[in-house]
């Protein structure tokens, strides 16, 4: 387990299935899907550390992805929604992260970013000086040795 104050928590794909096809607000989806092992590990990760939403969603404001989070049981263990709406920028702006830091008022070592894309999630995050874990299910190949794990539940071992 990575020792942190705050993990950052991509939406789309690392907390909640971007399902295809679906469109608008992932709240009105007529079904969502939690990623597996995802309520558990924000469970026992929020015990020790606060977790958080950090996504790049263009259709979901933040109180529609507290909604949608609610309905998979994420939103007991989830404080803040950092998203475009409220940040004003999205995640591939050099000041995305640097909000996210000013606005827990902690070091940027204090925070562990966890997320989907390489790009968008790891990258900008290890820019910004904040730890990063790729989640990766799919076993993709990566040329950087960057921390990986393919299963939520291998943060909190």
């Amino acid at each position: 387990m990575i020792k942190t104050q705050h993990y950052l928590f991509d939406w789309g794909n690392t907390l909640m299935v971007d399902i295809p096809n679906q469109t608008g607000p992932m709240c009105d989806w007529p079904e969502v899907q939690v990623v597996d092992g995802a309520v558990a590990c924000l469970q026992r990760l929020s015990q020790h550390a606060q977790c958080h939403v950090a996504t790049n969603a263009q259709d979901s404001t933040e109180a529609q992805i507290r909604l949608a989070l609610k309905r998979v049981g994420l939103s007991e263990y989830t404080g803040h929604i950092f998203c475009r709406e409220n940040l004003g920028v999205d995640k591939t702006a050099p000041d995305y992260f640097a909000k996210i830091v000013k606005m827990l008022s902690v070091n940027p070592d204090q925070i562990t970013m966890v997320g989907d894309s390489l790009e968008r999630d790891i990258h900008q995050a290890l820019k910004a000086g904040i730890k990063a874990v790729w989640f990766n299910p799919y076993n993709a190949r990566s040329a950087s040795k960057i921390i990986t794990i393919n299963k939520l539940n291998m943060l909190t071992e």
